[in-house]
């Protein structure tokens, strides 16, 4: 088996929802920043989404946000594509973060649904074609109605397809059959935004996925998807099922995955930093934990590239 020509990947197919860090003090750590993007892209991720969730975009400012962008376009030239998170309650200013991103050199944007406005379709798909009419940049939606509360509907999606800049979702629906429909009935390339799917959406059509995991094992996943493309699908279900200890330590344990990913990354001494309020960082009971199920990972080395 070989990687489906057909499968568009607009920003490559392993790309990681990479935490912002920050100094001690709770300043933008624009060093660590640089530090952390290069691991990344050098432990197998060619695209890095910036200022998502996982980014505490809602606790970074404007200038924040442009600036990480500028930091991380330096770090790791073009070997990875850049996708700035720009999505706001706000539709005008969530163009005005659009246009920055462009400016500051991001190669794409993820556009999460507006929160807690719940508008309908209609008002939907008017805000998305607005951000995406104003500037030269594809676009990625983000589909996680557990956050927003609002869900993309997927009859949305496929009239949304048909724009030329909307090229891509981040998937975190948890809905199997809408996401078939919406492959099944467009050229958008789907991400999944669920660790734990990366492989079922992969063997369904998916392009890959965002991963918060990936913060600190960058070739996890990826060498999930290598094993399916080479025909290995026992391996690549394997090495999907093995992750799952990390991942349910990391996602469902109860603390938003910016909280257990910057807990880890702490702990293994990478560029991290604390979390911004109202978030509160992880204790040393959770971090101990973390530590331990990322130990258990990588102590057969020979898997992935951790």
């Amino acid at each position: 088996m070989t990687p489906d020509d057909d499968r568009p990947a607009p920003f490559g197919r392993a790309l990681c929802a990479m935490v912002t860090p920050f100094t001690e003090s709770g300043a933008l750590d624009l060093d660590g920043a640089w530090r952390l993007a290069e691991r990344l892209v050098s432990g197998g991720c060619d695209g890095l989404v910036l200022s998502g969730t996982t980014g505490e975009s809602p606790t970074t400012t404007d200038a924040e946000k442009a600036a990480l962008v500028t930091a991380v376009r330096e770090a790791v030239g073009d070997r990875a594509a850049l996708v700035a998170g720009v999505g706001t309650a706000d539709t005008r200013h969530t163009v005005e973060l659009a246009l920055a991103a462009e400016k500051a050199g991001a190669d794409g944007l993820l556009v999460v649904a507006p929160y807690y406005s719940r508008p309908p379709q209609d008002a939907l798909e008017a805000h998305f074609c607005e951000v995406a009419d104003a500037s030269g940049l594809p676009v990625m939606l983000y589909d996680i109605p557990g956050r927003t509360g609002t869900r993309i509907e997927p009859d949305t999606m496929v009239r949304l397809a048909g724009h030329p800049r909307i090229v891509a979702v981040k998937d975190c629906s948890y809905d199997l059959l809408g996401t078939q429909k919406v492959l099944s009935r467009t050229d958008l390339a789907y991400y999944t935004g669920c660790d734990e799917q990366v492989l079922a959406l992969y063997a369904l059509g998916a392009t890959g996925y965002v991963s918060t995991v990936a913060n600190v094992v960058p070739g996890l996943f990826r060498a999930v998807l290598d094993a399916f493309d080479a025909g290995d699908t026992g391996r690549a279900a394997l090495l999907q099922r093995r992750a799952v200890p990390l991942v349910e330590a990391m996602m469902a344990s109860g603390l938003p995955g910016t909280v257990t990913a910057k807990a880890l990354l702490g702990a293994l001494d990478l560029p991290a930093g604390p979390v911004r309020a109202p978030l509160r960082s992880a204790d040393r009971e959770t971090a101990a934990a973390l530590l331990a199920a990322y130990g258990e990972l990588v102590a057969d080395a020979g898997q992935f590239q951790a």
